[in-house]
């Protein structure tokens, strides 16, 4: 049986599991102890029986690897059709709770915590890449470690912006990551795209209040050392372009998809696609290598 190919939305069933990593105390920004961090994280996987077999045979791994960070008081489930979409085209998705930001933190949450999530990704990230050498359980031998990325929404966004280009927490396993609609985030230090970075996928809300469209820009301006695109999704909110399966939700699936094939799968024929999927006139525009989008 012939295993379908990586890159096209609806290729394969999604399947769901659930792991818990406990994170050691580690050093925060600023010096002080982090404490130990409980990860509670929702992996969603390509499934099929000749993918299966196929990923068994292959040491590196079948599939590429995607770490997705919620927003502010948000959980994975927010995000289920984005999320699922990119699964359903050959990446496997992880997304993580975060200890002190989640959906279930709203009556006692703490935003600076944000500080610490950078060091969460790449702690999944190394977690999930010895899970793929298990002999044992749905992960085994599905991931690429030559293959990952990182993505993120709102302060999910802020996160995986400074494990893909900040000097504080740059992890050189990532490919390629996609900030929806995140800022710099000063109590982080260090130097944003300072030296050499992957490409990034900016995709910001024109009409978004919460975080503006300036500070997507000033991101994706300053990002002057590797492949860069910025989507801007005609009047959209903050949340709108990301949460639910409408047209703009569906937009925003099909660019990510093609940035991620062109960029993580290393798919060349994807960048047309990418470019094609992101010029709906109208509805969005995208830019790429610091250009500004129009109006």
């Amino acid at each position: 049986m012939a295993v379908p190919p990586i890159g096209v939305l609806g290729s394969y069933p999604v399947s769901e599991t659930r792991t818990t990593f406990i994170e050691p105390p580690g050093t925060m920004p600023g010096g002080m102890d982090s404490g130990v961090r409980v990860l509670p994280v929702v992996v969603r996987y390509p499934h099929d029986p000749a993918a299966q077999h196929a990923a068994a045979q292959r040491a590196a791994g079948l599939f590429p690897l995607i770490v997705f960070a919620p927003g502010f008081l948000q959980c994975d489930g927010s995000y289920a059709f984005l999320l699922s979409s990119w699964a359903s085209a050959g990446y496997v998705v992880a997304a993580v709770t975060f200890p002190h930001t989640s959906c279930h933190d709203e009556s006692d949450a703490d935003e600076q915590d944000l500080v610490n999530q950078p060091a969460d990704v790449s702690f999944v990230i190394a977690q999930l890449l010895g899970a793929r050498e298990r002999s044992a359980g749905p992960l085994a031998g599905l991931v690429n470690p030559g293959e990952v990325a990182v993505a993120g929404q709102s302060d999910g966004g802020d996160t995986v912006a400074a494990v893909a280009g900040n000097s504080c927490c740059r992890n050189h396993l990532v490919k390629a990551a996609i900030v929806l609609a995140g800022a710099e985030w000063p109590p982080l230090g260090g130097r944003y795209f300072a030296s050499a970075a992957p490409p990034v996928l900016f995709v910001q809300g024109s009409a978004d209040t919460v975080n503006p469209p300036w500070a997507s820009l000033q991101l994706y301006q300053a990002d002057t050392t590797g492949p860069r695109y910025y989507l801007d999704v005609l009047g959209a909110s903050h949340l709108s372009p990301f949460e639910g399966s409408g047209t703009q939700q569906r937009l925003v699936a099909g660019v990510t998809a093609a940035f991620l094939d062109r960029y993580v799968a290393g798919q060349q024929a994807a960048g047309n696609e990418l470019l094609r999927r992101g010029t709906r006139p109208g509805t969005a525009e995208l830019v790429s290598g610091g250009a500004l989008p129009p109006g």
